[in-house]
């Protein structure tokens, strides 16, 4: 089932194809930046099922705490971070999961791991039942 999303401003669309290969909260710094929070909503999809229909991303390439390059995409004219890929995980996406239309399919994407757990703010609780990972 293809699911819809986009950035705030709606300059940007996307589809994807199937279902999350994994879900994850992330704490890393890069993620905290990224999103202007305190950690980010993941869901990971092989790119190949990926297709932007409306729009242009803009990209930003950094490096990840993994030493691969790590680019972010994001709309050029609200600044919303939509999805993000790299080195440390060829060949898939990493969809923020926020940027999906359908908050009823949001609800069924609750995260199995908790990624860079040593950085998780102490007001923010572990996920019941997610594996909590020292990284990634």
């Amino acid at each position: 089932m293809a699911q819809e999303g986009g950035c705030m401003c709606g300059g940007v669309r996307y589809t994807v194809e199937g279902d999350a290969l994994s879900k994850a909260l992330c704490h890393c710094r890069d993620c905290q930046k990224t999103t202007g929070s305190t950690y980010s909503t993941n869901g990971i999809y092989p790119a190949k099922g990926f297709t932007i229909t409306k729009g242009q991303a803009k990209a930003y390439e950094s490096k990840g705490s993994s030493g691969n390059t790590i680019t972010s995409y994001f709309c050029p004219d609200c600044g919303s971070t939509m999805w993000r890929d790299g080195g440390a995980f060829p060949g898939l996406i990493v969809l923020k999961l926020g940027t999906l239309d359908d908050t009823d399919t949001l609800a069924k994407l609750k995260p199995v791991n908790e990624l860079y757990v040593p950085r998780r703010v102490p007001w923010v609780p572990a996920i019941e039942g997610a594996e909590q990972k020292d990284a990634m």
